[in-house]
């Protein structure tokens, strides 16, 4: 990657992000209302009504083609926007609201979301500047341009995370009796300890490798952990040695705690790095250690997977090695490296100054001890919900509390975390031990075989019910655990297919067939997260439980696309992409212009975790200049240009991040007020919408349409402090309450309604 000229900047800088100081008093709403609010104390379409001045509207430089077509400076990159969000999570490390051990875990995040951030994205636009370095995108940005931004801003992120550190967290965390603590800091109790425990328990695994004629530089795996050390003097056999590496094993923890008795019980830690620093000389025997440098190599570790390939499982498993192995995108030393050492490895790995972090200190946070047992420095806990419907049910066919009984009733809705994911576990239990259950089909896209919906699966395909498991094998970084799984559904007799080669199967489907006074029905439970139920513990999603007899068969005919052949299948009530969700969408933004043209009010509420379709995004663009009002809440990447004069002066756009990562896909169109609301598993993004397989099921239950439209939307778009919102210039900016007004967190309200659960940040 050569040196780059700075010729674009479409972010702001990590300072202005963190700086309080900087925050723009600014609230975003939904309009008029449509819909009564029972609640007093909820959100409502009036508390929201706000409309920004045109003295905010951004000025670019953007024209229309004679084609259609808007210029490229009417779009965000993708990847810069994508760095944007990361840098709103690491804000939450630098928020006080947070309780202590949350904003150290923020810092963790932080620390995987960019290491995933290099090893994908600037993987990938390396590869592209090494095709030729002309621009392929709609922003019209050249490969250059983006890897030299992305340089800029993830450096002053970076050391902006470690001042956050250094500076605020790991202070407060010494005045709580926890620390990590440097070598220097040891009594001589301890630090004879910490020789104990590296002669015991580390050296045994420890393998120094000298660089000479016959030990050439080791290959090194993605992220691991790594010395280099420089020597002087001769080893056994009378050779020069001047430099060694020594890689730390996986396998040993990056952070030990100390004894209670040398601590008073206290949680004192010390990192590995520290130990083998220290004690590294007793590798080297008779030969002096003149300096020790801690370092770490990123690699590229995509997949690349061709799509004409005999056995995808089997293609995986050799790619998985692979990934460890892959092209070098950065590396990472501290602070204290000397240059001629740094300058050593980058030409080592052939990288370039500006692919080089000094970091003051440890290499890798992810991997830093923060789960300790002090519930004062953690979110308030909650109990997770079960909704009344699955409690009180009992089946007229078998006289016992039964999920079938309530979704015969009518639809349930279940909204993750504040709604427990066990009853879509037990709905899978019961089916398993139901003699009357004769199938159960399921898409699973992050699973393991610990997983009780991997066991319930299993446990079904043991009792003789005719299971079938839709496995996306290429969900990134889970393909070796969606592998187990599919081993382990094989043998229990499962019926285990990969969906379609090119299109990876990201819908979240069950179905379940049952017979009733020898008829047919059949169940199902559609959600727009995936049937893991960790992630449900912490992300934020909706799953919809139905004996409707529509949505059911669109289900069945789903399934049998994935796992048979034939044309799409034509169905009634559910969007399906890549056949005709993108279809279905342009035609509803189209229904909102053209009420707008007649008159009548357009307005649209989207909620999805990131926008870059082109030709949703222009869409979009012309429904604001035909005016339709619309409003955006997007997790992390929007390509779209907001309140851009003369463009899209009707979109707002905005972001939350908070205590849970949000996940809810919702689609909104007023429709001249016969409402359309879907929820989905598919975000508005190319890869979704054309190469996936996904679905987006519509809320017909009145009650549940206005209790998601208020809990999912409207609440989102009154939070005015954990929300952050866009501007046309690329920028966010952190909302803040007005004068008199009083601070809502969407999360905390629904914690507050839902769980009964007061102030938690």
């Amino acid at each position: 990657m050569a040196e780059i000229d700075n010729k674009h900047n479409s972010g702001n800088k990590m300072t202005d992000i963190i700086d309080a100081n900087d925050h723009v008093n600014r609230k975003s709403g939904a309009g008029n209302a449509d819909r009564t609010v029972d609640n007093s104390n909820s959100p409502t379409d009036d508390s929201l009504n706000h409309l920004n001045s045109k003295e905010s509207f951004t000025e670019v430089d953007w024209q229309r083609s004679e084609d259609g077509n808007y210029s490229p400076s009417s779009y965000i990159n993708r990847d810069l926007s994508l760095l944007q969000f990361h840098l709103r999570v690491l804000a939450q490390a630098a928020d006080p609201r947070h309780p202590l051990l949350e904003r150290l875990f923020f810092l963790m995040i932080f620390s995987s979301n960019i290491d995933e951030f290099f090893e994908i994205r600037v993987a990938g636009i390396m590869q592209k500047l090494n095709l030729g370095d002309v621009s392929t995108s709609v922003h019209g940005m050249r490969p250059s341009e983006i890897l030299n931004e992305i340089s800029v801003v993830t450096h002053d992120a970076i050391a902006e995370q470690y001042r956050i550190l250094n500076e605020d967290i790991l202070p407060a965390l010494a005045l709580e009796d926890i620390r990590y603590l440097k070598r220097d800091e040891l009594n001589a109790e301890q630090s004879a300890w910490m020789k104990r425990y590296f002669i015991e328990q580390v050296s045994p695994v420890l393998t120094p490798i000298s660089i000479d004629p016959a030990h050439p530089f080791p290959r090194l795996v993605n992220k691991s952990l790594n010395f280099i050390a420089t020597l002087e003097g001769k080893d056994a056999f009378g050779r020069d040695i001047n430099l060694a590496i020594v890689p730390a094993p996986r396998s040993l923890p990056r952070v030990i705690r100390l004894p209670d008795e040398l601590t008073g019980g206290k949680e004192h830690h010390v990192m590995l790095s520290a130990i083998i620093h220290e004690h590294i000389g007793e590798l080297f025997p008779g030969v002096n250690v003149t300096g020790c440098h801690q370092f770490r190599l990123t690699r590229n570790a995509d997949l690349d997977l061709a799509d004409d390939v005999e056995d995808i499982a089997k293609a995986l498993e050799g790619e998985l090695e692979n990934r460890r192995f892959g092209d070098k995108v950065r590396l990472e030393v501290t602070t204290e490296c000397p240059t001629p050492i740094s300058d050593y490895l980058l030409n080592e790995f052939e990288l370039h100054d500006n692919q080089l972090y000094r970091v003051n200190g440890p290499v890798n946070l992810t991997r830093l001890l923060f789960d300790f047992n002090i519930p004062e420095l953690r979110y308030k806990p909650f109990t997770h919900i079960v909704p009344k419907s699955f409690r009180r049910d009992f089946d007229k066919f078998d006289k016992t509390t039964s999920m079938f009984a309530a979704m015969r009733k009518g639809d349930v809705l279940v909204h993750h975390p504040f709604h427990a994911f066990s009853p879509v576990v037990n709905l899978l239990w019961q089916a398993a031990n139901d003699p009357k259950v004769l199938a159960i089909k399921q898409t699973l896209y992050r699973s393991g075989t610990n997983s009780e919906i991997v066991q319930a699966l299993a446990a079904a395909a043991l009792n003789g019910k005719e299971v079938t498991a839709v496995i996306e094998l290429r969900a990134r970084f889970d393909e070796a655990s969606n592998i187990a799984v599919a081993n382990y559904l094989q043998e229990a007799g499962a019926v285990v297919v990969y969906g379609i080669v090119g299109y990876k199967t990201h819908a979240k489907l069950m179905l379940i067939v049952r017979r009733e006074d020898d008829k047919i029905r059949r169940y199902v439970h559609l959600g727009t997260g995936n049937y893991h139920a960790a992630n449900a513990k912490v992300y934020t999603d909706y799953g919809l439980f139905s004996a409707d007899p529509d949505i059911s068969e669109d289900v069945h005919k789903i399934f049998n696309e994935l796992t048979g052949m034939g044309k799409p299948a034509n169905l009634k009530k559910l969007l399906h992409a890549p056949f005709t969700l993108h279809d279905k969408l342009m035609n509803f933004i189209d229904a909102e212009i053209a009420h707008v043209k007649a008159g009548k009010r357009g307005h649209i509420i989207i909620k999805v975790n990131a926008l870059t379709e082109r030709r949703l995004i222009d869409k979009l663009y012309d429904a604001s200049q035909a005016g339709v009002k619309i409003e955006l809440i997007l997790r992390s990447i929007c390509c779209l240009r907001p309140q851009v004069k003369g463009l899209s002066e009707n979109i707002t756009v905005r972001s939350v991040i908070g205590r849970f990562l949000e996940h809810t896909r919702i689609y909104y169109f007023h429709n001249d007020g016969n409402e359309r609301l879907y929820c989905g598993s598919a975000d508005w993004m190319d890869r979704n919408l054309f190469h996936r397989v996904e679905v987006a099921f519509p809320i017909e239950d009145k009650r549940l349409s206005k209790q998601i439209y208020q809990d999912g939307l409207l609440n989102y778009l009154q939070d005015n402090t954990q929300s952050w919102t866009l501007s046309g210039d690329g920028s966010w900016q952190q909302n803040q309450p007005v004068a008199g007004e009083a601070p809502h967190i969407a999360q905390e309200y629904l914690l507050k309604m839902i769980n009964g659960v007061g102030e938690s940040v």
